[in-house]
């Protein structure tokens, strides 16, 4: 196996010159960081992370907290695909990954316990329910922790824009000639809110009325709920012209109970979902949508983790917005 001092013998530097360019310090130059690694990666160099963790007293491990309140498991694309990003971020970084659980084997266990069981050194909140005091108990612990679209006092959390999103999509439809605007909204969440706000905000800026019947309610990532909760606005005397939906999958219920009421996407009503998914490209008509930017999100969430892990005393608990784009399709008719 090849070692730090084989490869500061090949370069010619002291093995803590080689520590530090692989570990990514500043007090050597750039000329001199990019040769040894670039030697060491042809040299097949890796990280004894064993030997690491035993000299520092360090697990370099980081748990997860992902609980999965539409038990979807790890096909809702916008989880995996921040989960994904996390993960090879945290790998980058040398930092190895537990999911985090209540009651692991059946032993009545904290989410805390289990953290502490599996000596994490932090923890990320994928998916949770940020009112379980379970979930407050680890987020108000003496872990490092970081949450994903909910944000705590004094914690680091990196958010999703979802009220700039859903202004813009507004702002889209409006452009588009809609007036007769209603929203589909998930379960009652801080994103939720957050995305109502931005509604309202954006079409009391433009003008549009909203009466109350044209805000109506259904699970995430749930077609059967949205699909019953698209029929109540359909049997409305004054159908609205344009639907929001609370995600592009659960839009499928929405589409469903559209065509079985004879009526067409976009000829006789207009769709929005959000997300951005790879479902939203492909269903035809191609459903216009807010893609939230899952890779940045899970990066920034992995990298701020860490951070927070390896310099407790300088790093401010900040939350960091991650803004996503416009994915326009074919769903929305110009009036």
């Amino acid at each position: 196996m090849v070692s730090l001092k084989d490869v500061a013998q090949s370069c010619g530097v002291s093995v803590a010159t080689v520590s530090k360019a692989l570990n990514g310090q500043q007090d050597i130059g750039e000329a001199t960081r990019e040769r040894i690694l670039t030697a060491a990666k042809e040299m097949g160099y890796t990280a004894n992370v064993m030997a690491r963790a035993l000299k520092t007293n360090r697990t370099y491990n980081i748990g997860i907290l992902y609980a999965d309140l539409q038990n979807s498991g790890f096909m809702h694309e916008y989880f995996a695909s921040m989960l994904n990003s996390f993960r090879y971020e945290a790998e980058s970084c040398g930092y190895d990954i537990t999911f985090i659980n209540s009651d692991f084997g059946h032993t009545g266990a904290s989410y805390l316990q289990h953290a502490r069981y599996r000596r994490v050194e932090g923890v990320a909140l994928i998916c949770a329910d940020f009112l379980d005091p379970m979930v407050q108990e680890l987020v108000y612990s003496d872990l490092p922790v970081i949450t994903l679209d909910h944000a705590f006092d004094n914690r680091a959390a990196v958010l999703s824009d979802n009220t700039h999103g859903i202004e813009e999509l507004v702002r889209y439809v409006y452009e588009k000639g809609h007036r007769c605007i209603a929203y589909i909204h998930g379960n009652p969440t801080a994103v939720t809110e957050r995305r109502l706000t931005g509604f309202y905000r954006a079409c009391e800026a433009l003008g549009i009325e909203v009466p109350q019947e044209y805000v109506v309610s259904c699970e995430y990532h749930e077609p059967v709920s949205c699909h019953e909760a698209t029929k109540r606005l359909l049997a409305l005397p004054q159908r609205p012209s344009c639907i929001f939906f609370p995600d592009d999958y659960a839009y499928i219920g929405g589409f469903n109970a559209i065509t079985e009421a004879g009526l067409r996407v976009p000829e006789d009503v207009s769709a929005v979902g959000y997300d951005g998914i790879h479902l939203a490209k492909v269903i035809s008509p191609r459903l216009t949508t807010w893609q939230q930017n899952t890779d940045e999100l899970g990066r920034e969430a992995a990298a701020r983790l860490i951070e927070r892990i390896e310099h407790p005393r300088t790093v401010l608990p900040e939350h960091l917005v991650v803004r996503g784009s416009l994915l326009e399709g074919e769903s929305v008719k110009q009036l």
